[in-house]
């Protein structure tokens, strides 16, 4: 049977009480099972961390001797146990990492999706799809009105562009993807990195994910007109917002981060429509939880045929 408060939102965040841990918690808790390496869903000073192996070298990256006081490093597909629910990761296709948390608890199965990607990209593992009895989505773009265009296609765009580039973009997961896809299908742009950005890129590295050619920005260099696509942070994005000689362009699945209606570089780490579609129907759930986002459109679009309850 399937549990109706098997999760709930407290202070501190989404929390099973029968394994006693919350999911991606946003106050520090004494068990934290995260999903990915993100700071809205990674956060410092948890007690005790169940995650992926990259997730944690890049909390430990981000938050040092505050990252957590025992982390507990799980592979996909290696059940472990947080009190009496079984937990077992699964790609979620997000960014390196990133996991998916299949929780199972006297014979049902509830599948956590956290945030999650169907687009093909090589800087991570790609999704998995298992069944469950519950599917707990993010619907941050749950609309039928949003569909994200081709990142392919985006990206070709750059090629139009000789003047140099300044592109915006998170540095931890879409830095990472934009230097692979700018390699294979813009080669004759040369990336430059920010500073910041760098050691995330040697993580990565370091797990054996070929990024493509770049190098640390130099002033110099971009004096020159010779193509360069200079990958920055959004606080050095925005520092930049009087920048002569370059194009500016921001990378994200959002309209408000775009630089305005004719220079936009639409590329998101995140499920469209369509995406949350197929997700039901590779899952195949009884009952769909939904999460961060307006649930409404996938709680009409189903009507009778499946339950759909908004958590948040």
């Amino acid at each position: 049977m399937i549990l109706d408060d098997f999760l709930i939102f407290n202070p501190n965040g989404l929390y099973c009480k029968y394994g006693d841990f919350y999911l991606d918690p946003q106050l520090p808790v004494t068990n934290a099972v995260i999903s990915h390496a993100h700071a809205d869903h990674a956060l410092p000073g948890n007690t005790n961390i169940f995650c992926t192996e990259a997730t944690h070298a890049f909390m430990k990256l981000r938050y040092g001797k505050n990252a957590g006081k025992i982390f507990n490093i799980a592979d996909y597909h290696a059940p472990f146990n947080v009190g009496k629910v079984q937990i077992t990761f699964v790609s979620a296709g997000h960014m390196l990492g990133s996991a998916q948390v299949l929780m199972e608890y006297h014979g049902v199965k509830y599948l956590y999706t956290g945030d999650y990607k169907v687009q093909p990209d090589t800087t991570c593992e790609p999704i998995e799809w298992v069944n469950a009895d519950v599917l707990i989505t993010e619907s941050t773009f749950a609309d039928p009105a949003i569909l994200h265009p081709d990142p392919v296609e985006e990206i070709k765009k750059l090629n139009d562009i000789q003047l140099n580039i300044l592109l915006g973009a998170y540095g931890l997961g879409k830095s990472q993807r934009l230097i692979n896809m700018i390699s294979e299908h813009a080669p004759q742009k040369k990336i430059l990195v920010h500073h910041r950005i760098m050691p995330i890129n040697a993580i990565y590295q370091k797990m054996g994910i070929t990024l493509g050619k770049h190098e640390i920005y130099g002033r110099k260099l971009m004096k020159n007109q010779e193509e360069f696509v200079y990958i920055v942070p959004p606080f050095t994005f925005d520092s930049y917002i009087r920048a002569t000689g370059v194009k500016r362009l921001f990378a994200s699945g959002w309209k408000n981060l775009q630089v305005n209606k004719q220079d936009t570089l639409f590329i998101s780490d995140h499920v469209d429509w369509n995406d949350i579609l197929q997700a039901v129907k590779n899952v195949d759930p009884k009952q769909i939880w939904t999460l961060h986002g307006n649930g409404k459109h996938l709680e009409k679009y189903f009507g009778d045929d499946i339950v759909v309850k908004i958590l948040n």
